[in-house]
Formats: structure tokens, sequence, C-alpha cells
């Protein structure tokens, strides 16, 4: 399977005043791509899963390696991929590359759960039917 692949520009707004993706901000890529992956392959818009089907993805645990700074105009390709879907949680990982250069690499588990309870639920039928087929090609 091919990573899922989403650009991010290093804008003004990320950098510190040394002109550098300040490390948060970085935080705020991975969210972005995650949503636009959801969107794009999953087939399911944030603004549905939260609002007409009142669920959530949180992440429950991230980790990120810093590999080399980003600079104010870099263009980031971060690449997704699926590592591992649970009863109701999904491991990912993105790499973060310009230029050749890896950038960032960041390994993270999502849980999906039912807003209404607050508590972890099982994917729902057609997500996780695409989560198994992104799987098996993987393999």
């Amino acid at each position: 399977m091919t990573p899922f692949r989403y650009q991010q520009q290093v804008l003004f707004q990320h950098c510190d005043p040394a002109g550098i993706v300040f490390y948060p901000r970085y935080f705020e890529m991975v969210n972005a791509t995650v949503e636009n992956w959801f969107e794009k392959v999953l087939k399911v818009p944030f603004a549905d899963l939260h609002m007409k089907r009142h669920s959530a993805v949180p992440t429950a645990t991230i980790k990120t390696t810093f590999k080399a700074p980003s600079r104010l105009g870099d263009v980031l390709m971060i690449d997704l991929s699926v590592e591992k879907i649970g009863g109701a949680s999904l491991d990912l990982s993105l790499i973060a590359t310009a230029e050749t250069q890896t950038r960032f690499e960041t390994f993270l588990t999502l849980v999906h759960m039912d807003m209404n309870s607050g508590k972890p639920t099982g994917w729902p039928t057609d997500i996780r039917t695409v989560l198994t087929k992104l799987m098996e090609e993987a393999s």
C-alpha cells in the first residue's frame, strides 16, 4: 500500500522567531494529515464523524522524533500509514520529509469513542472495512 501523502507548506504561523517550526506546530500538522486522511481515504470527514455520528478519535498516545528542523517556506510531504487496527484503537505512523530529508517521525494511537458515553467503542463497519483493506494491501 502506498502511504497517504499530505503536503504542508511551512507558514509563518508555524515558526518561532528563528524562522524554524516551533515543535507543537508539528502536532497540528499531524492532526491535519489525519483529518484529511479520514476524509479522502476513509470517506468520513471529521464534521460527519463528530456532528452526525457523535464519535471522536482522540489521540491516546503519541511519540515523535524530530530529525531535522523545518524552515519558513519548506514544503513537507507527510506520509501516513496504518500500522495496526484494534477493537477501538488504531496505530498510525507518519513520516515528514522535505527535499529528501526526514524532518520528523510520529507514531500515534487513536481511539474511536462514543461522544455521548465518553467511552471507547468498536470501529463502525464502514470504517473497519476500509482499514482492513488497507492492512491487507500493505501485507
